[in-house]
């Protein structure tokens, strides 16, 4: 009869035994096949249990008897190169699983009122914001011709206003700047041509809504 393995692999346990013996690790935790010395100074007998070289290098091993592994892992302190305020911030940390935490959100009223009928509305789109939209807070929204925006830094205006809005700030400056407005004073005729001139740049312009 043929010793050849059924299906060409041997499933015996066996031979699974025999295949696993090299690094194998018992159930006392030593590295039996471990050919290593103790590393405690001194000692020389077998090292067949491994150990971290410090929590910097805990894929680094020193290897040990059984004697001095004991020795070793009660003297081991995993923050001994922490200091106070890096271990505190460790355990502030732990307490929410590494993540950071944000206060809660305080309710409106009015969102109480939509919660109390089953309604969330965390953007507030049926609220105060509903027909609201935000305008720009600050620097260029959208691209215009350089005189145009020229034009706008001379108005003193923003580039989201419509017409009506950059007209309104037209009239105020022509009539902070004419010279009737200001007993004869022509010192700002200049300043008051260059916002004719801006005027004349955005009345006409198709970039801004009536």
């Amino acid at each position: 009869m043929s010793n050849r393995p059924p299906f060409e692999f041997d499933i015996r346990v066996s031979t699974d035994k025999k295949r696993r013996t090299r690094g194998r690790r018992g159930m006392s935790g030593a590295f039996e096949t471990s050919q290593r010395g103790c590393d405690h100074p001194g000692c020389e007998d077998a090292g067949q249990y491994r150990a971290p070289k410090s929590p910097d290098h805990l894929d680094e091993y020193l290897w040990f008897c059984k004697e001095h592994v004991r020795e070793y892992n009660l003297k081991w302190n995993f923050f001994s190169s922490t200091t106070e305020e890096e271990f505190q911030r460790m355990m502030d940390s732990d307490r929410v699983w590494g993540r950071e935490t944000k206060p809660f959100a305080q309710r409106t009223e009015e969102a109480k009122a939509w919660a109390r009928l089953g309604i969330d509305d965390p953007f507030e789109v049926l609220g105060e914001k509903a027909t609201q939209s935000k305008a720009p807070t600050s620097g260029i929204t959208r691209k215009l011709p350089p005189t145009e925006r020229k034009a706008l830094e001379i108005l003193e205006a923003k580039d989201h206003w419509s017409r009506l809005e950059i007209r309104k700030q037209y009239k105020s400056l022509v009539k902070d700047l004419h010279p009737d407005m200001n007993g004869g004073n022509r010192s700002d005729e200049d300043r008051l041509q260059e916002v004719v001139w801006a005027w004349d740049q955005i009345k006409d312009s198709r970039h801004f809504r009536d």
